[in-house]
């Protein structure tokens, strides 16, 4: 919610950018507290798939989560981004030598879930900008909602992936955190300055509301949230941690209804209500 407000801002790239700094200052600070050092002690195999977890699902995945957020508003991004275990479970799969083929049950799960979306995506709100037919907008902001969900699924499994390496050991959540936002951090600023955006980027630190809403959104999200994921990561199956994480459908919608007055009608509700059933679904033994 916090991001939504700030995107419509000071844009995707403006929240991008700055989020990640601020969340990489806070990392680095509790990583200090927590561990008594500031940078983490992992092995350069652990560095690379950590990294790459935070440029796929941090960098890609989060630039498009932001750009769904100011499209379709944050509602329907959640909802599509409850998608994300599919692709974490399909990741598993390929990546992980461990798991074992897609069962029956994972494929009801897919199906189920995706059907969930589905009903949501169809539903007809009455926002201003739906009536006035603003329907290409509307198609951009599902395809990067996509965009957010395979980058989410595939970041868990290369989390894991790079959590899990050392024998016997499991590294340290804030770690493991501080590391995906550190690679995250480099390649979205890389991305402002490739894409020309680092004007536009500077001028949106003069939007003081913006940059509120923003740090706030740090805090709460990939310093907190992340972080908390991490824990989950790593003391739980990957596919049971994103199960819960992907619960936000069902906690957003009495948010946006006192925020943003956005009422959800009984499609909205069952839409959301099918999804998650499709999630757990994914997992059960």
């Amino acid at each position: 919610m916090l991001f939504t407000s700030a995107g419509k801002r000071i844009g995707a790239f403006g929240v991008n950018a700055y989020r990640t700094s601020m969340a990489i200052g806070l990392l680095v600070c509790a990583h200090l507290v927590f561990l008594g050092v500031l940078v983490p002690a992992a092995t350069g195999a652990q560095w690379f798939w950590m990294g790459l977890s935070g440029v796929v699902g941090l960098g890609v995945g989060d630039f498009g989560l932001f750009a769904a957020y100011i499209m379709i508003g944050p509602r329907r991004s959640v909802l599509i981004q409850a998608s994300s275990p599919i692709f974490a479970a399909l990741g598993a799969y390929i990546m992980l030598p461990q798991s074992a083929a897609l069962s029956p049950m994972t494929v009801l799960g897919i199906a189920v879930t995706l059907t969930g979306i589905v009903v949501v995506l169809l539903e007809r709100g009455e926002a201003a900008e739906e009536r006035s037919g603003a329907r290409k907008l509307w198609r951009w902001g599902v395809l990067f909602g996509v965009v957010s969900a395979m980058g989410q699924g595939f970041g868990v499994v290369l989390s894991k992936l790079g959590m899990s390496l050392v024998a016997g050991e499991t590294m340290n959540p804030i770690s493991a955190a501080l590391i995906r936002m550190l690679l995250a951090g480099v390649f979205v600023w890389t991305c402002v300055l490739l894409a020309g955006k680092l004007p536009a980027v500077q001028k949106a630190a003069k939007d003081r509301k913006g940059i509120k809403y923003t740090a706030a959104g740090a805090v709460i999200g990939p310093f907190l949230g992340m972080t908390l994921s991490m824990v989950a990561i790593a003391g739980a199956q990957a596919g049971v941690a994103q199960t819960l994480m992907s619960l936000m459908p069902i906690f957003i919608i009495p948010v946006v209804w006192i925020a943003y007055r956005e009422k959800t009608n009984w499609r909205g509700i069952l839409g959301a209500a099918i999804a998650v059933a499709g999630v757990a679904i994914l997992f059960l033994p």
